[in-house]
């Protein structure tokens, strides 16, 4: 069993992350999934939530607002929409987009395009806002 897990998160930007990994956390559809070194070959859907990444100790936190991950030999190939480290959120910004968002979705005459957008635009502005208070309060929580 290897030490350590090689970690490359991806965004269609971007490569927002390369390095190595004790563990591995990630928001799967299914509920949290965590990947330590050894792991079983694995292809999963993620969905918008936090990645942690702990290493010797010290853990990071990303909002991701979806993708999937491939884990293979030790190695976590992450590819996300929009991945974005918690210390580099703007938490007003992502307030002021959540708060547009929902008003977005009560208007009465949204077509189903919009509607889909505004949900999104409101699921990676909750997210954004979770992980940057996680960041704040060093709170590491299931929702489940």
């Amino acid at each position: 069993m290897a030490k350590n897990l090689t970690l490359e998160m991806t965004t269609p930007e971007k490569v927002a992350l390369t390095g190595q990994a004790d563990f591995v956390v990630l928001p799967s559809f299914e509920g949290e999934m965590g990947v330590l070194p050894g792991h079983e070959a694995f292809l999963v859907q993620l969905k918008p939530g936090e990645v942690r990444v702990t290493e010797g100790g010290e853990t990071r936190r990303f909002a991701v607002s979806g993708g999937f991950a491939e884990i293979k030999d030790d190695k976590v190939a992450l590819f996300a929409e929009t991945a974005e480290m918690a210390q580099d959120i703007d938490a007003e910004r992502a307030r002021q987009a959540l708060e547009k968002a929902k008003e977005e979705l009560v208007r009465k005459d949204i077509d189903p395009l919009t509607l889909a957008a505004a949900e999104a635009a409101m699921r990676r502005a909750q997210v954004r806002l979770l992980v940057s208070e996680r960041r704040r309060h060093g709170v590491v929580k299931n929702n489940h």
